[in-house]
């Protein structure tokens, strides 16, 4: 199944296992989103949470990389208008509108009222970086990319800053935020902030497994 509308949120249910996996499918651009796709994303949860027969979402990416997060190459495509143009400088008023939507995204994931599991690989990068923190289960792949690289450019407030703090501790958090670095995954494994760091091929069978478990 798909998400409507958008082949690049892939939706499958699992009947027997009671297993609904989302998939980030846009290879090409090593699965980042526009608003398109995560609104997509935002349907298949609300799907699951409403359904009594599913216990457990398994969020993934495509091709072995989880997500590099927001597609900036249009910044502004994120701030169409209600005549589906995308504005130059788009008002104060609209920027608002559009990213209180995306931050209620983010806190409906960190909130979501079923069990999450990430299978996490080649990068988790910006907002993909906020949602593999945000699952209860994280299986990673050591050599996974993450960080806020776009800090470097939109400036050090970016995403949740409170779960940026809690789930990384605040030297790591504020080392991350501020320089817009990245790291391999397998630097922090000793700090825990991931369920499992394992090896790149057995990320997809070890997040099965927790996601049955």
């Amino acid at each position: 199944m798909t998400a409507p509308d958008d082949d690049r949120v892939l939706f499958e249910v699992d009947t027997d296992k009671r297993i609904a996996t989302i998939t980030l499918n846009n290879p090409k651009q090593r699965n980042s989103y526009d608003a398109a796709m995560r609104d997509g994303i935002a349907r298949c949860l609300d799907t699951v949470a409403e359904d009594d027969d599913i216990t457990v979402v398994l969020l993934r990416g495509a091709a072995g990389v989880f997500s590099t997060g927001a597609d900036m190459n249009n910044a502004y495509g994120w701030y169409i208008d209600r005549e589906g143009q995308a504005k130059s400088r788009p008002s104060q008023r609209r920027r608002l509108a559009v990213d209180r939507k995306s931050f209620g995204f983010y806190h409906n994931l960190m909130g979501f009222p079923k069990g999450t599991v990430g299978e996490i690989g080649g990068y988790a990068l910006g907002g993909g970086f906020e949602m593999a923190l945000m699952t209860d289960i994280s299986v990673i792949a050591r050599d996974t990319r993450i960080g806020m690289p776009a800090t470097r450019f939109l400036g050090p407030a970016l995403g949740s800053l409170h779960m940026f703090f809690h789930r990384l501790g605040p030297v790591l958090a504020r080392g991350l935020l501020l320089t817009g670095d990245t790291i391999e995954a397998g630097e922090i494994a000793h700090l825990g902030v991931f369920t499992e760091v394992v090896e790149a091929d057995t990320v997809t069978g070890r997040a099965a497994w927790w996601a049955e478990k």
